[in-house]
């Protein structure tokens, strides 16, 4: 069960052995999501997302990491996209949980949501930074950068450094051989921080955006700090 602190939620969290990089997890170590594992809840699912793995294994080669920030965006929120209803672009909010929801911002960066309701409600959670376990060479390619902190330290950069783009929009995280959801086999347990949403210019003062206490690789910025 959450034990609710004064100004955190503290949550069980999965990490490796190592605090700093973890450059080999096994695949045996990995245990894809299913369904039933995710809450039926926006708020509660961007919580639980916090020290899960996001694999994606692409022509042979993977890379993986630990969800170490996220961002709630539940059903009314005037800051989600499902806010004014089901488009086709933002149709996959609509799917049953665990589908991914792929958009393209400013011209150059691709996010990564997860649907977060039952199928037909629109809601999702933006997976806003990962901690790099498997294919961290491959993620320096692909984003031109040597720093391992850096790899996936915001939801641009997450899905330059992972290769999510559009074709990944509507997969289903719980199934897709390719783009999938997991939990490793070791168990940490820390401390998950409820702040601020990141660059709203509507709803600004949720705290919807919940991250990894002492945590490298979340966003530069911690928000303002609240109760979860």
């Amino acid at each position: 069960m959450a034990r609710i602190t004064t100004r955190t939620l503290t949550i069980p969290i999965t990490k490796g052995s190592n605090d700093a990089i973890h450059p080999a997890t096994s695949v045996a170590m990995i245990k894809r999501l299913r369904r039933t594992d995710l809450p039926i809840d926006t708020i509660e699912l961007a919580r639980f997302l916090i020290g899960k793995m996001l694999v994606h294994d692409l022509r042979g080669r993977r890379t993986s990491g630990r969800i170490v920030e996220t961002e709630a965006y539940p059903v009314g929120d005037a800051a989600g996209h499902a806010f004014r209803g089901k488009t086709g672009r933002n149709a996959p909010l609509y799917l049953a949980r665990g589908h991914a929801y792929v958009y393209f911002v400013y011209g150059m960066y691709y996010c990564l949501n997860v649907s977060s309701e039952r199928a037909g409600i629109g809601a999702g959670v933006l997976v806003r930074a990962l901690e790099p376990f498997e294919g961290i060479d491959l993620m320096k390619e692909r984003r031109s950068a040597s720093s391992v902190r850096d790899l996936a330290r915001g939801p641009g950069r997450l899905a330059l450094a992972m290769a999510i783009d559009l074709r990944y929009n509507g997969v289903d995280l719980c199934a897709d051989p390719s783009l999938w959801l997991g939990v490793s086999d070791s168990e940490y347990h820390g401390v998950v921080s409820a702040t601020t949403r990141i660059g709203l210019s509507r709803e600004r003062g949720r705290p919807w955006r919940f991250y990894e206490r002492g945590s490298a690789f979340v966003s530069a910025r911690r928000g303002r700090q609240r109760s979860a």
